[in-house]
C-alpha cells in the first residue's frame, strides 16, 4: 500500500530487515555452583504430606491378612439372604449330626459299616463283649491275633491281660461292669500308675477309636509300653 508523505507525494513502504536466529554455543567452560537448600527449608518440605513418600506397610502377618479378608468375605456372604439362610440351617444340620453321631457311638453301633467299610473280623473263641479274662489262654490267642496282623485285637487282648495280671496280684477288683479308669483309680501303686494310664489311653484310643488299619510299628510301640509294664509289675510282686 502506498502512504502519502507531507509533500502529498506517495510514499514506499518501510523495508523491515529480516532477523537471523542464532544459536548460542553451549558454555561448557564455566562451572555450575551446586546450590544447597538452606536445612530448615529442607526440614519444612519433609514435614508436608506431600513430600512424605514413604511407604506404610501393613503390622499384620500374611496369616493374619488371610483370615482377615476371609472374614470380610464371610462377611459379604452371609450378609446376603440367601447366606443368612444357609448359615442358619447350616448351624441346626450340624447340630444334629453331631448329636445323631453321639448317639451312635454311646450305642456302641459301627459305623465303619455304613460307609461300606466292614472291619476285618478274627475267628477267634470268645466275645469281646462278655469275655471272662480268667478263662483265656492270652499268650495263645496273643500269638494267634499277632500272626493274622489283627493288630487292633491284639492290643485289647494284652490290655485285658493287664487287668488279669493287675487282679491276680491283688492290686484292683475286676469286674466286667467297671470302667477302664475305675481300675486306674483303684490301682495304688503309684509307680505303676503312670504306665497303666498310657496303657488305658492307647487301648481307648486303637479300640474305641476304630483304628482298622493299625500299622505293624505302631502296634510295637505299643507291645513294648505293655511288655515293659509286665516286667514292672513282676518286680513289684516279687517285692511285696
Amino acid at each position: 500500500m502506498l502512504l502519502a508523505g507531507p509533500t502529498g507525494q506517495a510514499q514506499q513502504p518501510a523495508h523491515k530487515p529480516d532477523l537471523a536466529v542464532h544459536t548460542l554455543p553451549t558454555d561448557r567452560n564455566t562451572a555450575v555452583p551446586l546450590r544447597q537448600p538452606a536445612p530448615g527449608r529442607l526440614r519444612e518440605f519433609r514435614e508436608q504430606r506431600a513430600f512424605q513418600y514413604v511407604e506404610v506397610k501393613s503390622e499384620q502377618s500374611t496369616w493374619d491378612l488371610f483370615w482377615a479378608r476371609l472374614m470380610h468375605w464371610l462377611n459379604e456372604v452371609l450378609s446376603t439372604r440367601g447366606g443368612k439362610v444357609v448359615w442358619e440351617y447350616g448351624i441346626y444340620a450340624l447340630l444334629v449330626v453331631g448329636l445323631v453321631f453321639v448317639v451312635l457311638k454311646l450305642m456302641q453301633v459301627d459305623l465303619t459299616r455304613a460307609f461300606g467299610r466292614a472291619p476285618r473280623t478274627m475267628p477267634l473263641p470268645y466275645d469281646t463283649t462278655t469275655e471272662d479274662i480268667h478263662g483265656l489262654d492270652f499268650d495263645a490267642l496273643l500269638t494267634e491275633a499277632e500272626a493274622v496282623g489283627n493288630y487292633r485285637l491284639a492290643v485289647r487282648l494284652g490290655y485285658l491281660y493287664v487287668l488279669k495280671q493287675l487282679t491276680d496280684q491283688g492290686l484292683i477288683q475286676w469286674q466286667p461292669e467297671k470302667t477302664n479308669h475305675d481300675y486306674l483309680q483303684e490301682l495304688t501303686a503309684g509307680q505303676l500308675r503312670p504306665v497303666f494310664r498310657e496303657l488305658t489311653q492307647q487301648f481307648e484310643y486303637v479300640w474305641y477309636g476304630e483304628q482298622q488299619d493299625l500299622s505293624l510299628a505302631h502296634y510295637t510301640l505299643a507291645r513294648e509300653v505293655r511288655v515293659a509294664f509286665q516286667r514292672q509289675l513282676s518286680t513289684v510282686a516279687h517285692a511285696a
